[in-house]
């Protein structure tokens, strides 16, 4: 177990999966709660509300460092993924978690690892759709995690909806002994949704960027204001989206909110979701009508 950099005392970093299930048999045995957020690091303030969301509710907060290689596709941004620890950990003891686990892959996967968890339904559209592998890469590293960590409780971002979706239908059909917690999307000043990604824009584009949250507040006052044809406010939002140059739609949808089912029709509750490139940076937003 490793002491942290200079300035983060209280908070310590462990490497393996042996000295986290360790740690967190110690606090069980002792009586303590465990709050999981699971990140891929590049931490901003958007996983901070979820660790401190998750420092609240519990009495010890891990917070996982792995940028998991099975998630990624192979012409997507593994190697180019930011990363910096140092400043990680120090958001992290400023939200109070009390240890940092960041494994090297060669921990989490053994050479001949074979063994996937896979979800359907669920995974069909959205990003599902357009990253084929990245659900089961998902639902394999946190069904390795909540093994790992035993955690009362883990914590995930709306921002990626489709991703807690799928997480709450696992838990669900695996009967895992885990609490699922949604937390709200986080954003910069002028609206756009922080995102880790966010940092691979250049100037013009992180301006450009700014169009995703300008159709996701449009669709979201229509349908606020009464509006339940879904195919209108995805026109509508669609149409912002296009006149920005700089931006190419992957997706903008509306689907069921618990089944992730294509669903043109406000008449429960519902997902709208939308991925755009700005350039090359593919970027992601949302908004949840209950």
């Amino acid at each position: 177990m490793l002491d942290l950099q200079k300035g983060c005392l209280d908070l310590q970093i462990i490497k393996t999966p042996k000295e986290l299930n360790d740690w967190a048999k110690k606090n069980k045995v002792n009586g303590k709660t465990i709050g999981l957020v699971p990140t891929m690091g590049y931490l901003h303030e958007g996983h901070k509300s979820l660790i401190e969301r998750a420092v609240k509710e519990n009495d010890r907060v891990v917070v996982s460092i792995f940028v998991n290689p099975t998630q990624f596709g192979p012409t997507e941004d593994l190697e180019s993924y930011p990363r910096d620890l140092n400043a990680d950990s120090i958001l992290c003891e400023e939200a109070g978690a009390a240890l940092i686990f960041a494994p090297e892959a060669s921990e989490m996967y053994a050479e001949d690892f074979t063994t996937y968890v896979n979800t359907s339904g669920v995974t069909a559209e959205l990003c599902g759709k357009s990253r084929p592998i990245h659900f089961r890469g998902v639902c394999t590293v946190v069904n390795k995690l909540f093994n790992i960590a035993t955690p009362d409780r883990a914590y995930f971002g709306e921002k990626d909806a489709q991703q807690l979706a799928v997480i709450r239908r696992m838990v669900r059909d695996l009967n895992m002994n885990v609490d699922i917690v949604g937390c709200p999307i986080i954003r910069e000043a002028d609206g756009l949704a922080k995102s880790s990604r966010n940092t691979y824009l250049s100037p013009e584009e992180r301006q450009a960027a700014l169009v995703l949250s300008r159709a996701i507040k449009a669709g979201k006052a229509m349908v606020q204001s009464g509006e339940k044809d879904g195919e209108k406010v995805l026109d509508e939002m669609k149409r912002i989206i296009s006149e920005e140059p700089l931006a190419r739609i992957d997706y903008v949808e509306m689907v069921k909110w618990d089944t992730i089912e294509v669903h043109h029709r406000v008449d429960g509750p519902v997902l709208v979701a939308i991925a755009v490139f700005i350039g090359k940076t593919r970027l992601i937003d949302n908004f949840i009508q209950e």
